[in-house]
């Protein structure tokens, strides 16, 4: 992706203040207001919150949409274009571009659709998500976690911990099939005007909804879902599933909502499988989602995860999900296989940022044994890996790292292969612990 040479402030000076002849942008003359003075649609295109809007869409990088215009173009794009473009929104005559599909591999093999706006879509999705998000801030149940400001999903997690602490030791796991695809749009209006009692916001969201998907050279319309890769979705995603979190509120349920992953707390299977029958009936025929019955099920925390942990024990304590164990360990061995070639010191460099950004999310564990033994299985994948670069001069490298000569020559002349020799003590003395930690590998359990 190529830089414009910008330092972002000054992409952000691209906005214009006037329109090319000078005079002041249609609705400029308004932003001396306070916000509750504005109207919903100018509080969209206030200057303020354009330039909140394009910093983020910045960060957020991404794919080009269907016009292939990256986000390095688009200040520069902006700067020539703004004045036009805020008229359109401000008449009501701007028409967003359909989104360009795509599809990502899920860990189960299937593929998941995304929809990537162009990046002008992007950019005043971003500044209508902004205030749309500050209309329904206050009005989002409390244990709900997923994409709102100040809340992550660490929250979540020892929310869920609470509740089973304090004896609600059944979960109800429900999982909603393809819910970004199959969101229902009228409701979704419907509920979202409690919030948002402004027409033209109201009718730009709806053309984003009904923008259309662009596969290949073919155009197909959208008549329902909300499409994922867009800054607005996750924000329609809460106004959606908020009248599920309050709906669990007035049951008088436990439980915890970070997007469409959600687990209610019981204190029975029996109440369990009750309140599985009742929710399900109220997603079906309330919300008009589905519930997938195959992934759904009531049953101890510890044995389900939910956002890559579990809640394990009679105590309660936070763990790793061994299915988050697993895709490490994939690109682990992805980036230790034996023949890249490449120097033990480049591919610990290449571990470490992989390592530092696994241990910032899940390292909030309070089960340290996994970790422990995945730490234990990182160093011997890296012995693995030298032995292997090592070759026919495994024996001289060994003796150079104050092997004895017995052992050296066991090591360079056994039958067995790179794996089953890493846990020889010979590699255990020439590339002990506190060489890794020396070259900057990261422990995961420290």
């Amino acid at each position: 992706m190529k830089s414009n040479g910008m330092a972002p402030d000054q992409q952000l000076s691209l906005l214009p203040d006037t329109d090319p002849a000078g005079e002041p942008v249609a609705g400029e003359e308004d932003l001396s207001a306070s916000p509750e003075e504005l109207t919903l649609l100018a509080q969209v295109l206030a200057r303020e919150n354009l330039k909140r809007a394009l910093k983020q869409v910045r960060q957020n990088k991404g794919a080009p949409g269907i016009d292939g215009m990256t986000v390095d173009e688009l200040p520069a794009y902006l700067k020539a274009h703004w004045p036009v473009i805020r008229t359109q929104l401000e008449t009501g005559r701007y028409r967003p571009s359909p989104v360009k599909r795509v599809e990502i591999p899920k860990p189960d093999g299937k593929m998941r659709p995304l929809g990537i706006p162009t990046v002008l879509d992007r950019f005043i999705q971003q500044a209508i998500a902004q205030v749309v998000q500050a209309q329904w801030e206050p009005a989002f149940h409390p244990d709900s976690y997923g994409f709102r400001p100040n809340r992550n999903a660490h929250q979540a997690i020892w929310q869920a911990q609470g509740n089973v602490k304090e004896g609600y030791n059944w979960v109800v796991d429900m999982d909603l099939e393809a819910f970004f695809d199959r969101v229902h749009h009228d409701r979704l209006m419907q509920r979202l005007k409690r919030h948002v009692p402004d027409q033209q916001v109201l009718r730009l969201i709806n053309r984003y909804l009904k923008a259309g998907v662009q596969i290949g050279k073919n155009k197909q319309a959208t008549t329902e879902g909300v499409p994922q890769g867009g800054p607005l979705s996750p924000v329609l995603a809460n106004v959606v599933l908020d009248e599920l979190d309050w709906e669990l509120e007035r049951r008088g349920h436990r439980f915890a909502r970070y997007a469409d992953d959600c687990n209610i707390f019981v204190k029975s299977k029996r109440a369990g499988l009750r309140v599985m029958a009742s929710v399900g009936r109220f997603i079906r025929n309330r919300l008009r989602l589905t519930v997938n019955q195959q992934k759904s099920a009531v049953d101890k925390p510890g044995n389900r995860k939910f956002l890559g942990f579990t809640v394990s024990g009679t105590k309660a304590r936070v763990k790793v999900a061994d299915q988050a164990i697993f895709k490490l360990k994939v690109k682990v061995r992805e980036l230790t296989r034996r023949t890249r070639g490449h120097r033990l010191a480049d591919i610990i460099a290449e571990l470490r940022k992989s390592l530092l950004g696994w241990k910032a999310y899940f390292g909030i564990a309070e089960v340290l044994s996994p970790l422990r033994d995945l730490d234990k299985w990182i160093r011997r994948r890296l012995r693995c890996y030298q032995w292997k670069q090592w070759g026919r001069a495994g024996y001289r490298e060994l003796r150079k790292r104050g092997v004895t000569v017995r052992e050296a020559w066991n090591c360079s002349k056994s039958a067995h292969g790179p794996w089953r020799i890493s846990m020889a003590p010979a590699l255990l003395l020439a590339m002990p612990n506190r060489l890794f930690r020396q070259m900057g590998l990261p422990s995961l359990a420290a």
